[in-house]
């Protein structure tokens, strides 16, 4: 029990000398942890305030992280920036284009990441458009970038980007640091257990930090590997024939003839207008108007002779 104690007293004593001179450093994203976990965590050994002017070679990473070592970190003035790039060109065809992109690509020991292929029809002929994503080393970018515009009728649009992760790197390296440290205490700690509980609990929060720093030489490794190769992404669009002009029709000029026969045709048409209601109104409108006009002949002729009785009387 008492040696029980003395593990536990002493563990806290470090634990806590420890996180007083630990530096600030930035989190990146990890998984959450106990707070006993937080406070093993933050157990580092002592560094200096100042980041120094050249960053210091980054640890070799454990066995257990793909069996290989990651690779120095670069120095301060050799910034790390992960470069991107859109272009979209203008060409006059486009399967000549493609092979083109593809061998610039290889000359600068790049590689083609992804392409898609449409087609679009135009005067009844089908072409071709392309969208390709090469990636080429970084120091090779410029280089490229030229090379690509080279290939075009016409540069539509460019446009390009960088985002600088020195700054990151080396807070991750720091990191990286101080997590290493805590976990070689640590282990002296499990070597120090002497019940099988006490051994469990040190070997939870080992296997936490173990995590993280995983995690830290994960990231580490895809800065290093992507701003190591830059992306460029480049739209092919085929340059077409333009579309056929319409003949142009001149204006009709005045004509007395043109203006008799036009006035012709239009009394002619009026006549047969005519002609055509008449010939609608006799034989539609005919019976009934004989019907009409056989009864008022008959009630005038009635209304008459009525009028002759009453004289003759």
């Amino acid at each position: 029990m008492k040696s029980r104690n003395k593990l536990v007293a002493s563990l806290l004593v470090i634990l806590v000398l420890t996180a007083a001179c630990a530096p600030r450093v930035a989190h990146y994203a990890t998984p959450s942890v106990s707070m006993t976990e937080e406070v093993l965590v933050a157990a580092t050994v002592e560094v200096p305030a100042e980041v120094p002017s050249q960053a210091t070679p980054m640890p070799v990473a454990d066995a257990g992280y793909a069996g290989s070592a990651l690779p120095d970190a670069p120095a301060r003035y050799d910034r790390m920036v992960i470069k991107n790039a859109e272009l979209a060109l203008l060409v006059a065809d486009t399967d000549i284009a493609i092979d083109r992109l593809t061998q610039i690509a290889g000359d600068t020991g790049g590689y083609i990441i992804r392409s898609r292929m449409r087609f679009k029809e135009w005067l009844g002929v089908n072409y071709k458009y392309a969208s390709i994503t090469i990636g080429v080393p970084a120091e090779q970018f410029e280089a490229a970038m030229r090379r690509l515009r080279g290939i075009a009728v016409r540069v539509m649009d460019e446009n390009a980007s960088g985002q600088d992760v020195t700054d990151e790197y080396v807070d991750l390296q720091s990191r990286l640091g101080n997590l290493e440290a805590t976990r070689d205490r640590i282990r002296t700690f499990l070597d120090q257990a002497q019940t099988v509980d006490e051994a469990l609990r040190v070997n939870e929060q080992l296997a936490a930090v173990e995590a993280q720093i995983e995690q830290v030489k994960g990231r580490m490794v895809y800065l290093r590997e992507r701003s190591a190769y830059s992306t460029i992404t480049v739209q092919l669009d085929p340059e077409l024939p333009p579309a056929p002009e319409a003949t142009p029709v001149p204006p009709p000029t005045w004509s007395p003839a043109d203006t008799a026969r036009q006035a012709s045709q239009t009394l002619t048409t009026i006549v047969r207008a005519l002609t055509k209601a008449v010939i609608w109104v006799t034989i539609v409108l005919g019976p009934f108007a004989a019907l009409v006009v056989g009864v008022w002949l008959v009630v005038r002729w009635r209304a008459r002779g009525k009028e002759k009785t009453p004289s003759a009387a």
